[in-house]
This record gives C-alpha cells, sequence and structure tokens, in this order.
C-alpha cells in the first residue's frame, strides 16, 4: 500500500522454558518479577449464577453501577508480555510470553475491592498452572498484531488484533479486533490485589502504571473507533460464563502497562 507504513508482529507455536521465581520479603510481601505488555481488555456482563458458583466463598461480585464499567462483572484480558525480567533484573525463561485471562471484581472477606483470577490460558506450557493455580497451557495459540501509519499524515492510524488460546480440554478464548488509535490518558502508579479462585489464600499484589485507550463503551459512549470485532469463548469450565447471552460493555486498548508484581 503506497505511503503507508506498516509494523507487523506475529508470535505463535512458542515454545519456552523456565519458572516464575520468587526472591527477597518487603514486609508482608515477596517480590517476584517485573513486566512490560501490551494488553487488550474486554469488559463483559454474563450470566450471574454461573460467575457466583465460581467464585470462593467469602467473595462476592462487586459490579459498577456508573462510569466506564458499569455492569461488568467479567473482564477478558489478552496479555502480550513483551518482557519479563525478576529480582536481578535479569529475563526470567525465555523473558516473554502471551496469555488470556478470566478476573472478576469482587469484594473479599475483609469488605475491600479486588479481583478473583478464575483461570487462564497460557502459551508457555511450563508457566501453567501458573501464579493463581488455574492456568491452562493453551494447545494452540497465535497473537498478531499489526499497526498501519499513514505516510502521508492523513487519517488515523489503524491497529488490528488477532488472538487465539485453545487448551486440549476445550476452553477457548479468541478476539478480533481492528481500530483506530487516538490520544489516551496516562494512568500514575497504582495497587491492585488479586486472589485465586483455585486457592482464595494466594493473593498478588500488582503496582501498575498504563496508558489505556476507551475505544468503545456502552455508558459512556466515547467516539467509537472500534470498525471490526469477533469473541469467541466457553468450551469446558468456560461454557457456563459464554452461553449466548454475555453482552461485551467496553473495548479497552491498553497500549502499555508497566506492572511489579508481589506474592502476599
Amino acid at each position: 500500500m503506497t505511503g503507508v507504513t506498516k509494523l507487523i508482529l506475529t508470535v505463535g507455536a512458542l515454545a519456552t522454558t523456565g519458572v516464575l521465581t520468587m526472591s527477597t520479603t518487603a514486609g508482608a510481601q515477596t517480590f517476584e518479577r517485573r513486566t512490560n505488555e501490551v494488553r487488550f481488555q474486554l469488559d463483559f456482563q454474563v450470566p450471574a449464577d454461573a460467575l457466583a458458583a465460581m467464585l470462593p466463598a467469602g467473595f462476592t461480585p462487586n459490579v459498577a453501577t456508573s462510569g466506564p464499567a458499569t455492569d461488568c462483572n467479567l473482564r477478558v484480558i489478552f496479555i502480550d508480555e513483551v518482557t519479563i525480567n525478576g529480582p536481578d533484573n535479569q529475563p526470567i525463561g525465555a523473558g516473554t510470553n502471551q496469555f488470556v485471562y478470566l478476573t472478576v471484581p469482587v469484594t473479599d472477606p475483609s469488605g475491600q475491592a479486588a479481583q478473583i483470577v478464575l483461570g487462564g490460558l497460557t502459551a508457555d506450557a511450563s508457566s501453567a498452572p501458573g501464579p493463581y493455580g488455574n492456568y491452562l497451557p493453551a494447545t494452540t495459540h497465535s497473537v498478531t498484531r499489526r499497526v498501519e501509519v499513514p505516510g502521508s499524515g492523513d487519517g488515523p492510524i489503524v491497529e488490528s488484533q488477532d488472538w487465539v488460546f485453545r487448551a486440549g480440554t476445550g476452553e477457548h478464548l479468541e478476539l478480533h479486533v481492528e481500530f483506530e488509535r487516538g490520544g489516551a490518558p496516562y494512568r500514575p502508579e497504582y495497587e491492585r490485589v488479586f486472589y485465586s479462585a483455585q486457592n482464595p489464600q494466594m493473593a498478588r499484589v500488582s503496582h501498575e502504571q498504563l496508558v489505556l485507550d476507551i475505544l468503545r463503551n456502552t455508558t459512556t459512549t466515547p467516539t467509537d473507533r472500534v470498525r471490526a470485532y469477533s469473541f469467541s469463548g466457553g468450551g469446558g469450565s468456560y461454557a457456563a460464563l459464554f452461553d449466548g447471552t454475555e453482552k461485551t460493555l467496553s473495548w479497552d486498548a491498553i497500549l502499555w502497562i508497566n506492572r511489579t508484581e508481589s506474592a502476599r
């Protein structure tokens, strides 16, 4: 295409080795790793009864009633970990991975807002069952991101992303999206706590800095910059969540995120 700059990144059939490690303890937290990531996040409203059956005792959905997360009770987050470094600043294993996980905004037994990780599919089989004990190795996986920049400077930058993760037991999460990039605010560091649905005694603390671009949202109705979208999820242990009645509520491109993770 004349006058257009294209950047294409394709990842597939990954084979990596290495296991996440734990290191020094600071207070009640044990620093494990830091990552630089690109993400695409979908907010969903899924069947409440099916979701409630997957939550550990003492945890209840924390569903927003206003703002961009209104009615969201499940997030599907596709993640390209561009770099993974340990406490010594050296790469862990292959130093990169791609995966997708399901998170639920909840109130924990103490009454604090948190997130529950229901499960995930990972390209790196050695990272399963993962830090939350519920990741499945993806027997089929591919990630492709394409960026087209008009050479003349006229018209929007257009990005397309294709993510495919399928497990041998039937679970699958797949996304195709094409969108126009736009300006997005920088979000300074904040802290979030994630629990495992498999073992709610297991918690991790994430400190994050990111730039998030809300491309389409059913509540706040920003300028719609999603040109094409399709999602397929379900199978196996995910079947009840994606029974055909689920609704997509927000389409969020996380252009970059820097994270540090600690065990608690």
